[in-house]
């Protein structure tokens, strides 16, 4: 498979639907006197499915349009993408999920369309699920993080970032399958080179930053933390090559640093957070010392908030 290309995001940013586009970067004077640095934040949250997945997931339908049957694995946001660009198209969704699932992320893709079935203890369970319907019943797995057109519609996320917040020294960027940070990276790399990009995982789902620290895929034994959206123990190899070369380093983020950001997010923005969307914000508190009088970024990449989760 080819690499995640600059030209390929420009011309995304030109056709993916632009109620997935032109989101805000906010800028709150008390949340940058609260960390000490200048902090853009990419807000995600507002689109019809609440997260960023729609952008990577029309450009690459939309590269496919001959497909009448939709198949992925999802902890949720990637199928409502699937879910609401499947039905502006006509096509049959079809969607696995572990069992026990953010139940508002299950219902949000059943009214969107999608046939929704529950397997397995958790995402990557759930994914092997997928794998076997898609050989059974000969129709491909449209695999987060595995596919290039996704990570370019990703992508298009960090053109406008550096539109509207000039010259960011550093961005976090949460990674999960790795599709959003593939994407940034490139841009980042190439258009703005002096910027240092740093991924962002949960501490309970250690397997992205095992692999890409040593090098070489590791499988974890679990996933256990409440950023659903991240929470990944089988790496996907396309995704760990696509951000050798462009990432500094790779943070490790516990769930009370993560239930800390996300209300920081709802005091000083008046926003809800998933903790997958607030987790590079935890990073960027983590990490203050470090940053003191810098222009620091992150995108808020979702607002799927599980019901059971007090924050």
């Amino acid at each position: 498979m080819r690499s995640i290309s600059l030209d390929q995001i420009k011309s995304a940013r030109a056709h993916i639907d632009p109620i997935f586009l032109n989101t805000p970067c906010l800028r709150r004077t008390s949340l940058d006197e609260l960390v000490g640095c200048e902090i853009g934040l990419k807000v995600e949250c507002l689109n019809p499915i609440r997260s960023f997945k729609g952008r990577g997931v029309d450009w690459f339908v939309g590269q496919h349009p001959g497909e009448t049957e939709l198949l992925c694995a999802s902890a949720g946001n990637f199928g409502q993408a699937l879910a609401y660009c499947g039905r502006e198209r006509n096509a049959r969704v079809v969607v696995f999920a572990a069992e026990n699932a953010n139940p508002d992320k299950i219902s949000a893709m059943e009214r969107l369309g999608a046939e929704v079935t529950l397997f397995g203890a958790d995402f990557d369970a759930a994914k092997r699920a997928a794998r076997d319907y898609a050989l059974a019943n000969g129709v491909p797995l449209i695999e987060d993080g595995a596919i290039v057109e996704i990570a370019e519609g990703a992508g298009t996320i960090a053109l406008e970032l550096l539109e509207q917040f000039e010259a960011p020294e550093v961005v976090y960027v949460p990674l999960g399958n790795g599709a959003l940070l593939g994407g940034i990276a490139c841009v980042l790399q190439k258009v703005s080179g002096t910027t240092c990009v740093v991924g962002v995982t949960a501490t309970n789902a250690p397997a992205m930053k095992q692999s890409f620290d040593s090098d070489c895929l590791i499988v974890s034994k679990q996933a256990d933390t409440i950023a659903d959206g991240i929470a990944v123990r089988e790496p996907v190899e396309y995704a760990l090559e696509q951000l050798r070369g462009r990432l500094e380093r790779v943070v490790a983020i516990n769930d009370d640093e993560i239930l800390e950001a996300m209300r920081v997010c709802k005091r000083h923005l008046g926003l809800i957070v998933e903790p997958a969307g607030a987790i590079g914000l935890a990073a960027m508190m983590r990490e203050s010392d470090r940053l003191r009088g810098r222009r620091v970024a992150t995108v808020l990449c979702g607002s799927n908030v599980d019901p059971r989760l007090s924050f």
